[in-house]
């Protein structure tokens, strides 16, 4: 840990949503579906402002309500009412990204569904907000949206049918749900579709959102579970949750570190994984008066000095990690910043007892 940084020297795991922002893993087989009504994603997704290497990368991020709308408009336009329902069937669990990996990690379903409840709106929707209500006999798993996202009943289709695609994962073929409730407005001819796709009683324009099952199924094991898996990620996640980087600059910060020793660290790699335009980022950062090479200089003094202070780490893997092609295109950065060449700066560092 280094300076109240939770995550190493090399970067954190990744970058978080914020705002309106969610994974473009909700995007996965979008562009098959479409394909196979006869059409081509590239134009839908533009018109929406959504960059269409989105559907190459699932980590990048995406505006929440754009998707909603696309997802919408698909519908209108191919003439099928549970176009989002669609989309979720090509897709599984892995679209909410590591907090999947750590339900699978959990001991029992009780476990994953709290670290869901917990984490999700961490690493993969911050709109999102889930509830664990048990009863005795019922347990449900509830939540809600925190902004109007517009019309999103294909949206909530997909979401319903993702999250019970995971409940199932994780429970097994002993697990078996009562009911889905969404607050969505769906066609009644479209009822029985929805039922046989969900496995599941489907009951539209409810008050809340919700998928019950009974709370027996909480206390089922799950065989994928590992502890020492499920102790380090969520340990990571719950300080992910505690730092909360939420502002451009940190963001902008995170994704430098992380970026930097695979070398390919540039503003506009920077602005897809944020879900922006490079001028709007660049417009965003002059309000705080920075520009992306300020930050890119600032974190690889950062970053060096620290590297440096590790006396096993050699200079050529220190300019490596730090996005050079050569030590001495690193050796002439160092002397320019600190007045000191990097052998000499190491030289004067004190020496461990």
């Amino acid at each position: 840990m280094r300076d109240g940084h939770f995550f190493t020297l090399e970067g954190p795991l990744d970058s978080m949503p914020v705002e309106r922002q969610m994974r473009a893993g909700n995007l996965s087989g979008f562009g098959e579906l479409v394909r196979a009504r006869g059409a081509e994603p590239r134009g839908l997704l533009e018109r929406h402002a959504i960059d269409p290497l989105a559907l190459r990368d699932p980590d990048l991020f995406v505006d929440s309500k754009a998707v909603a709308a696309l997802l919408e408009e698909c519908s209108h336009a191919f003439n099928d009412p549970l176009f989002g329902l669609h989309l979720g069937a090509l897709q599984n669990p892995d679209v909410f990204g590591s907090i999947t990996t750590l339900c699978r990690s959990a001991a029992t379903l009780r476990d994953a569904l709290q670290c869901y409840a917990d984490f999700l709106p961490v690493v993969h929707c911050p709109l999102v907000v889930m509830e664990v209500a048990e009863g005795c006999d019922t347990a449900e798993l509830r939540w809600r949206v925190e902004a109007d996202l517009g019309r999103s009943d294909q949206a909530q289709l997909k979401g319903a049918l993702m999250i019970l695609k995971l409940l199932r994962q994780l429970g097994g073929k002993a697990f078996k749900p009562s009911s889905v409730s969404l607050t969505a407005s769906v066609r009644q001819k479209g009822l029985g579709e929805i039922g046989t796709l969900l496995g599941c009683a489907f009951r539209a324009k409810s008050p809340v959102n919700a998928i019950a099952f009974p709370a027996a199924a909480m206390n089922c094991s799950i065989a994928s579970a590992n502890r020492l898996l499920f102790r380090l990620l969520g340990g990571y996640l719950e300080r992910v949750r505690t730092a909360s980087r939420r502002s451009i600059v940190e963001r902008v910060e995170d994704y430098v570190r992380g970026a930097l020793p695979a070398g390919t660290c540039s503003i506009e790699h920077c602005a897809k994984k944020l879900g922006r335009s490079v001028r709007t980022l660049q417009a965003t950062l002059s309000e705080h008066d920075l520009r992306f090479s300020d930050i890119l200089e600032r974190q690889r003094i950062e970053l060096a000095k620290a590297y440096l202070e590790q006396g096993e780490i050699k200079l050529d893997d220190v300019a490596v990690m730090l996005g050079y092609a050569e030590q001495s295109s690193f050796g002439r950065a160092f002397k320019r910043w600190t007045g000191s060449t990097p052998q000499r700066y190491r030289h004067t560092l004190p020496k461990a007892a």
